[in-house]
């Protein structure tokens, strides 16, 4: 997009389809119950933590089918914004926000990966997974967890295509 084009208005950003559904992963991931029911630190890492999760609930979802492969890079490339804006809201300075934001898009591909491989197995070996991966409180109930991870994860493969890219997953 050119410098005129922003100046002027007239854009067509191809993120736009895919806005409403990453403010639907955020909205998700501020659920109460996270916090209050399956113990997700109510804490900056924390909740970063559960906005990883749920995108990467989701990107998962959207891997499975080609004509979302290229929305999913849409959906990634708003993480990677919100993520800087936040950064630098924090007073992150601009020369460690490449290095930071490294740092987070790694978290996320390892996170994808995890659950990738966790969910076809038990709650058990889920827990696991969320252990090393989301900031817990200490006494935190690894299997509630697990298991609500693995609802959403239902969820999100039943919902069609054309409804996730609406962001139509009910909670």
């Amino acid at each position: 997009m050119s410098l005129l084009s922003r100046l002027l208005g007239k854009s067509n950003d191809p993120r736009a389809d895919v806005r409403p559904l990453w403010h639907r992963v955020v909205e998700i991931a501020r659920e109460k119950a996270w916090y209050a029911e399956y113990g997700v630190a109510d804490t900056v890492a924390g909740r970063f933590d559960a906005v990883t999760l749920v995108l990467a609930l989701v990107m998962l979802r959207m891997e499975r089918d080609r004509t979302l492969i290229e929305p999913s890079v849409h959906l990634t490339e708003l993480f990677v914004d919100d993520m800087d804006g936040q950064l630098r809201q924090s007073g992150v300075g601009d020369l460690v926000v490449g290095k930071r934001m490294g740092k987070l898009m790694s978290v996320l591909g390892g996170r994808i990966g995890a659950l990738r491989e966790a969910l076809p197995q038990d709650d058990a070996a889920l827990a696991e997974v969320l252990v090393r991966n989301v900031t817990l409180i200490e006494d935190a109930d690894r299997l509630a967890l697990a298991a609500q991870v693995r609802a959403l994860s239902r969820q999100l493969d039943a919902v069609s295509d054309h409804d996730l890219m609406n962001a139509s997953i009910a909670r």
